[in-house]
């Protein structure tokens, strides 16, 4: 469910759900707002909440979107926590999966969203500490690996070698 064209503001795009939607997503948000480390910022992005490296930090990324890290949204069935770290780490994946299956809770995931109806459904503590993981430093060198794995990243390293 995309917010309406007026909401600019986490705030706002909790304000914007109804009461039962917006409370899971206020506590799922307040949950990443104290785990999330230093060197992220909360905004919207892509029409949910996310946590984000400022193009103010680091203006150079290939779509001139601030790089994110972890996102919320309300979808029409279920909610989204998207964890960017276990979609660029393959031990944060497996740790994901781990905290799944130790909790007896079941994972629906895309390639990088979790999808759940309540918090409960989430191994919260397990979560708290793979956001806490990475540094918004950390990140930044995650998000550049990866562009040097694109046609468009090997010809700028290229060009940049050819200096």
């Amino acid at each position: 469910m995309k917010p309406a064209a007026n909401v600019k503001t986490p705030a706002q795009y909790v304000a914007s759900l109804p009461a039962d939607r917006a409370k899971t997503v206020a506590t799922v948000r307040a949950f990443v707002n104290q785990h999330i480390p230093r060197g992220y910022e909360e905004c919207l992005v892509w029409g949910t909440i996310g946590w984000t490296i400022p193009l103010s930090r680091y203006p150079d990324t290939y779509n001139k979107q601030p790089i994110c890290y972890v996102a919320l949204s309300s979808q029409k069935n279920y909610f989204s926590l998207y964890l960017m770290g276990a979609f660029w780490s393959a031990s944060q994946l497996d740790q994901l999966k781990a905290a799944f299956k130790a909790a007896g809770k079941k994972l629906d995931m895309g390639k990088c969203c979790v999808h759940f109806e309540r918090p409960d459904d989430l191994p919260l503590e397990a979560i708290g500490k793979l956001i806490a993981a990475i540094s918004s430093e950390k990140r930044i060198e995650m998000y550049e690996e990866s562009r040097l794995k694109t046609k468009s990243g090997q010809a700028k390293k290229a060009k940049q070698d050819a200096s």
